[in-house]
């Protein structure tokens, strides 16, 4: 294989994963799949990462992010993370989070979108 397609193969496998998670995040599901938020939600996230506050956000979702894939690992309801978010920012985590995990608990790896 040429290293062209072999560099072609992971940026596809690197997309892939990005759109896993957004999948995962419950993003195309709150959003109805449209794709003009998602798209506006991204530029916003880069724009306060940019911002001075930038530094404070990527702490707060890297610590979410965490927490998430922790709970996710070891099979727990995300209801630490729903009171977390709720005690940064004021208001609750959507309820879509804590169905999702229970889904996730039976097949974590394989189970991105299923919202029950």
């Amino acid at each position: 294989m040429r290293t062209w397609q072999v560099e072609r193969r992971k940026r596809t496998r690197h997309l892939i994963e990005l759109g896993g998670l957004v999948t995962k995040a419950g993003i195309v599901d709150l959003t109805g799949d449209d794709r003009t938020v998602i798209y506006g939600a991204l530029l916003w996230m880069a724009d306060k990462l940019k911002s001075e506050d930038g530094e404070r956000a990527r702490d707060v979702w890297t610590g979410l992010g965490k927490t998430a894939f922790e709970n996710e690992r070891s099979g727990r309801n995300l209801i630490a993370m729903q009171n977390r978010h709720a005690a940064i920012f004021g208001v609750s985590a959507p309820p879509a989070i804590a169905r999702r995990s229970r889904a996730n608990a039976v097949c974590p790896r394989h189970n991105f979108s299923t919202v029950i």
